[in-house]
């Protein structure tokens, strides 16, 4: 693949931690504004190369870098917020959607201690989430929100609210809308821990590890939904706005979209475990109506899987089995992988869609990296980038280097595949002097036509390292 090298164009830094950067064009005007949505709960805009506060609802969010009371994460968290996007139709009724972790929801969570499968004892992998109403870490919201153009922003309706099991795996970029439906997109991890303790990404009747598509022109209207977790929950109306595109999930970093000829190639990148960092591609999908699935349910019967989207987890991490890492006491540059699920890894293996690409934690090729996490999915169709245009970009939050310091993020891409085999992909050289501080790359968004590229980059991997933040626009 060609090595491609840019640069980046600072637009504002010392913000709280980016988690969504996209671009929407304000009722009465004519460009568009980048708008910044950060973990803690604020929306900021660039108008004019001028930050200005489009929302802020820290206090609507759960109070992050800390767990159950008197547990500190040492100031690292997946919740706040998470998910923002704006109605297709935003500059004439001014609807925008939210996906937040809701303030004063703190539970004990789901299990009392680190979980981790343990194939010598079948127990360990058929564990069932109990006692929902109180074994729980926190409540999630999404939300429906009008602006008015001489007056704050107020919430409209809430769509769904979410009883999650763990505090991570919340998803981020999690609101996207479908330019082929026009209705929303959730993406939503598998509940978090580690390994999907409950399999809650299989169960069809779970909402977690789930891509879900919700109809926002139904008008439900119910005014405080009930808190839910499953499917069958949900009360009807609610229920006859939703489809499910995709299971299988571990963790997302939300969906985009690529036009190619008269319909969209979509991608979703899903975080990996231990080994291996996936992204996903795929054209033609069934989705089920949620009615239809628990209506299935009832009658203990299976809907059709035919089109439905599996990524394969948690029987399958990317492209291969899940494994765990046994490191090697007696030769510590060697670790030992045992296979998690094997009964799972077979039963998903002909059902589950294969990766577009994947990237490894560890990685003895020449111009490769060693990953952490994937943080961002995004197609690039600019020019301004020659090397890049039409390219699938992607970001790891900070590349694995034995002698790295400070810490650097990875910003990488692939092209879009028709083949079916598994696609390289290929470093992008960046041209910026970040000095001694340590650069997370956090986020990765875009303009509406998808000509320019915004990255997120954070000082601190802990949310609660307040305005170490910098959004910077990809240049050549």
């Amino acid at each position: 693949m060609i090595k491609a090298k840019v640069s980046l164009r600072p637009i504002v830094s010392k913000i709280n931690l980016p988690t969504v950067l996209k671009t929407a064009i304000l009722p009465g005007d004519s460009f568009e504004s980048l708008f910044i949505a950060a973990q803690v709960g604020e929306i900021f805009y660039i108008r004019d190369e001028a930050i200005q506060t489009f929302l802020d609802i820290r206090s609507r969010i759960i109070k992050l870098g800390t767990s159950e009371p008197g547990v500190s994460r040492g100031g690292y968290d997946e919740r706040g917020l998470l998910g923002l996007a704006f109605h297709p139709e935003f500059y004439y009724n001014g609807l925008f959607y939210l996906h937040y972790s809701v303030a004063g929801t703190q539970g004990p969570g789901a299990l009392s201690e680190h979980y981790r499968p343990n194939p010598c004892d079948p127990k360990t992998s058929n564990l069932r989430w109990l006692n929902r109403e109180t074994n729980y870490d926190h409540i999630d919201t999404v939300e429906e929100w009008v602006f008015q153009p001489n007056a704050q922003p107020q919430k409209r309706r809430t769509l769904l609210n979410l009883r999650r099991p763990f505090f991570n795996h919340n998803g981020v970029n999690s609101l996207n809308f479908s330019p082929e439906t026009g209705k929303l997109i959730l993406t939503i991890g598998d509940g978090g821990s580690g390994y999907d303790p409950f399999n809650l990404s299989q169960d069809d009747m779970e909402i977690y590890g789930k891509i879900i598509e919700i109809d926002v022109g139904k008008n439900t209207f119910i005014h405080n939904p009930p808190v839910v977790t499953r499917f069958s929950e949900i009360p009807s109306p609610i229920q006859e706005t939703l489809t499910l595109i995709a299971k299988g999930v571990r963790n997302i970093t939300g969906i985009s979209f690529q036009k190619f000829y008269n319909q969209y190639i979509k991608y979703v990148g899903n975080v990996g475990q231990d080994v291996v960092e996936s992204i996903f591609s795929f054209v033609h999908y069934k989705p089920i109506p949620v009615p239809q699935l628990v209506q299935a349910s009832l009658m203990r019967a299976k809907p059709s899987q035919e089109g439905f989207i599996n990524l394969g987890w948690r029987g399958w991490e990317g492209d291969f089995p899940t494994s765990f890492i046994k490191r090697c006491s007696e030769n510590p540059a060697v670790d030992e992988k045992i296979i998690a699920y094997y009964n799972e890894a077979v039963k998903t293996s002909v059902r589950r869609l294969q990766p577009l690409t994947s990237y490894f934690h560890k990685d003895p090729r020449p111009n490769k990296f060693g990953g952490t996490s994937l943080t961002g999915v995004q197609p690039y169709m600019g020019n301004k980038i020659p090397s890049l245009t039409g390219s699938v970009m992607f970001t790891d939050i900070a590349q694995v280097k034995e002698s790295q310091s400070p810490v650097r993020g990875v910003l990488a891409y692939t092209k879009a595949g028709t083949d079916c085999k598994l696609n390289d992909f290929s470093v992008v050289e960046i041209d910026y002097n970040f000095g001694s501080q340590s650069a997370y790359y956090v986020s990765l968004g875009t303009n509406l036509d998808q000509t320019r590229l915004y990255l997120g980059v954070y000082g601190s991997m802990k949310v609660s390292d307040f305005n170490q933040g910098t959004v910077f626009e990809i240049v050549p």
